[in-house]
């Protein structure tokens, strides 16, 4: 029987619309697709989610994955607010769950600038009973360690868990430790393979 509901949290209960953030910019279409493969297209980027670097280092990376930019990379990356949205069905979503008498937790990479400059998306977080930010314990998905600490955390039973994320890959590594899966597409969907689990 599930008893927790485990949410991820970019593209499941926020949108991660970094490509409309960088647009707002007006920078030209080339420039774009340079900050993003500097930035949220490369494996630099998960520096921020780790927590192990100042905000400053990794934007040193950035620059040095492509240095011609560093005046955009600086520009647009001093303040984020705007690169996360909150969806609609959030905290309706949590609360209901919650009213059913779910645990409902978050396990997600996500980094203490983005939560420090969204921070008025992130109005959901004291809706939910806790959770695990990967910046918090400096370790990130798929890695199994990140996984076990929130079953530690919290005392709970693997199988009695089903966690929800947007990459195939995370939910790999959650099944690989008993924990129930569903690849997150959109609510309508998320909400029929919990029921399939029983959560309705």
């Amino acid at each position: 029987m599930i008893k927790t509901i485990i949410f991820d949290i970019g593209n499941v209960l926020t949108e991660f619309c970094w490509s409309k953030y960088f647009a707002d910019f007006n920078y030209s279409g080339e420039t774009l697709k340079r900050l993003a493969a500097a930035t949220v297209l490369s494996d630099d980027w998960k520096e921020y989610d780790l927590g192990n670097l100042s905000d400053e280092k990794v934007l040193d990376l950035f620059i040095a994955n492509d240095p011609a930019i560093e005046k955009e990379l600086r520009e647009s990356l001093r303040n984020v607010d705007g690169i996360l949205e909150q969806c609609d069905y959030t905290i309706p979503w949590i609360e209901e769950l919650k009213a059913k008498g779910y645990l409902v937790l978050y396990l997600s990479n996500f980094s203490e600038k983005v939560l420090r400059d969204c921070n008025r998306i992130m109005g959901f977080l004291p809706h939910m009973d806790g959770g695990i930010l990967s910046c918090r314990v400096h370790l990130v998905k798929p890695d199994p360690a990140i996984y076990r600490l929130l079953l530690e955390t919290y005392d709970l039973s693997a199988e009695e868990c089903v966690f929800l994320d947007d990459v195939p890959e995370n939910i790999e590594a959650a099944e690989a430790l008993g924990i129930h899966g569903i690849v997150f597409e959109n609510q309508t969907q998320a909400r029929k393979e919990l029921e399939k689990l029983g959560v309705c």
